[in-house]
C-alpha cells in the first residue's frame, strides 16, 4: 500500500482519537443511530445515483490505486532503454525472450505488438484506446467517491435535524434530551470525518494515480514506437527524458 496513504489515514484517525481522549469520555462519541444514518444514508444515496456495477467497481479501482505494486517512471524508462539496446544489437525479434521481464502488463503488450510487426499507427490506436478506457474507469471511480463525499455530510445534517426534533419533543423529559442531542451532533461529526478523511482524499489519490499512470503509458507508447522505428538507444533515451523532471533525467543512462 502507498506509504503516504497509510501515514495520512493513520495520522488523521489518531488526531481525532487523541482529541476525543483528551476531552474525557470517549464513549460519548459512539452512537449507533448516528452510524446507521450516515453510513446507511450515504450508501443508499450512492446506489440511487449510480448503477450497482459502478458502485462495486470503485472498490476494485481503489484497490488498484492503493495496493498495486507501483513502478516508478525512472524504472520504466530504464527498462525501455534496455529493450532499445537489445533491439539495436540483436534485432527487434530478440525482444521476444525479454518481453516477460517488462514487469508491466501494458509495456509487455506494447513490446509484443512491436515484435508481431504491427504497423506503428495501429499500435498507437490500440494502446491509446486502452488508455482512454482506463481513464474512463478511473473517472467513474472518482465520481462515485466525490458523490459519497457530498452525501455523507448531507446525511449528517439530516441526522442532526432528526436529533433536534427528538430533543424538542422531549423537552418535558430531561432524560430524553441527551439522546436526541447526541444524534444531532454525532451524525454531523461522522459525516464530516467520512467526507474529509476517507472519500475526498481517496478521490484525490485516485486522480493523482491516474495522472501518473497516464504519463507512464504515454512514455511506453513513445518508447515502443521509437524502438520499432530502429532508433538508437541514445535517441530513445532523449525522447523519453522529455517526459520527466531534470532530477530523474540525471539518474538515467543508456545500458
Amino acid at each position: 500500500m502507498d506509504i503516504a496513504t497509510v501515514l495520512g489515514f493513520v495520522s488523521g484517525i489518531s488526531l481525532v482519537f487523541i482529541t476525543i481522549m483528551l476531552g474525557g469520555n470517549a464513549g460519548a462519541f459512539v452512537n449507533i443511530p448516528s452510524v446507521i444514518m450516515v453510513f446507511g444514508g450515504t450508501l443508499a444515496a450512492t446506489l440511487i445515483n449510480f448503477p450497482l456495477a459502478d458502485v462495486l467497481s470503485v472498490m476494485k479501482t481503489l484497490k488498484n490505486a492503493f495496493f498495486q505494486k507501483e513502478s516508478t517512471t525512472e524504472q520504466l524508462i530504464q527498462k525501455i532503454i534496455e529493450f532499445a539496446t537489445v533491439a539495436r544489437r540483436e534485432g527487434i525479434l530478440a525482444l521476444e525472450s525479454h518481453a516477460g521481464e517488462a514487469g508491466d502488463e501494458f509495456l509487455q503488450k506494447s513490446v509484443q505488438l512491436a515484435i508481431d510487426g504491427t504497423p506503428p499507427e495501429l499500435i498507437k490506436d490500440i494502446l491509446t484506446t486502452e488508455i482512454a478506457f482506463m481513464e474512463d474507469r478511473h473517472a467513474m471511480g472518482q465520481a462515485v467517491l466525490n458523490a459519497m463525499a457530498a452525501f455523507a455530510p448531507a446525511f449528517g445534517m439530516i441526522g442532526t435535524l432528526i436529533g433536534l426534533v427528538q430533543m424538542l419533543q422531549g423537552l418535558d423529559d430531561p432524560s430524553a434530551i441527551g439522546g436526541g442531542m447526541a444524534v444531532a451532533l454525532l451524525t454531523t461529526l461522522y459525516g464530516a470525518i467520512l467526507a474529509n478523511l476517507v472519500f475526498l482524499p481517496s478521490a484525490g489519490k485516485l486522480k493523482v494515480r491516474t495522472a501518473m499512470e497516464l504519463l507512464q503509458k504515454e512514455i511506453t507508447i513513445e518508447g515502443i514506437l521509437s524502438i520499432q522505428s530502429g532508433d538508437n538507444p541514445r535517441v530513445v533515451e532523449q525522447k523519453l527524458k522529455a517526459f520527466v523532471s531534470p532530477e530523474i533525467r540525471e539518474k538515467l543512462t543508456v545500458a
